[in-house]
């Protein structure tokens, strides 16, 4: 029950820090980085999250944060856009341009999870899209999680200050289940 309500309050933390968006992924990949530490034995505080993120808010993670925001943005922008103009094959493109969204997504999350993206996010994006393509599952997993996240905030929204710790549980114990078992997904 402690590590529930660490979670809790972790995700609270991640939340205030994704505020300015750009900040999102370094927020999320912190939160995922406390986490890992369960296994040896440190705290997941606060304190210990805020330590570790102060560090991180460094050029190269916000622009980072800065292209993943673009291309959220410019996805909804197309789809929106060709599916209001009623142009034909539209509703195909709107299928297309959701699974490329959903398989995005997946990386994108999985690379947030991964040790590398404290350092190095081109390297932790690049061995999460190796793992989500040998790890189906795990991909379906993860974003089960981010729609259960989404659901969540959206159908009582103070929960979206919270959602952000369970995902980033979630993704962490998807990403970590491989190095556990000592099988080849990393």
């Amino acid at each position: 029950m402690t590590l529930f309500a660490d979670v809790l309050s972790l995700g609270l933390a991640t939340a205030v820090a994704s505020l300015p968006l750009l900040t999102a992924p370094a927020a999320l990949s912190t939160a995922c980085a406390v986490l890992r530490g369960v296994r040896e034995g440190r705290p997941v505080t606060v304190g210990r999250y805020l330590r570790v993120l102060r560090g991180r808010l460094r050029v190269g993670d916000l622009a980072d944060g800065a292209v993943a925001l673009t291309g959220v943005l410019l996805l909804l922008a197309t789809d929106l856009a060709l599916a209001g103009a009623g142009l034909p094959g539209a509703p195909g493109f709107a299928v297309t341009a959701a699974a490329i969204g959903a398989c995005a997504a997946a990386v994108g999350l999985r690379a947030c999870a991964r040790p590398e993206s404290l350092t190095d996010w081109p390297t932790a994006v690049r061995a999460a899209a190796g793992t989500a393509a040998r790890d189906a599952g795990g991909s379906a997993l993860v974003l089960l999680a981010l729609v259960t996240a989404g659901l969540c905030a959206w159908m009582l929204l103070p929960l979206a200050f919270l959602a952000p710790g369970p995902l980033a549980m979630a993704v962490t114990a998807v990403e970590g289940r491989g190095r556990q078992g000592g099988d080849a997904t990393d």
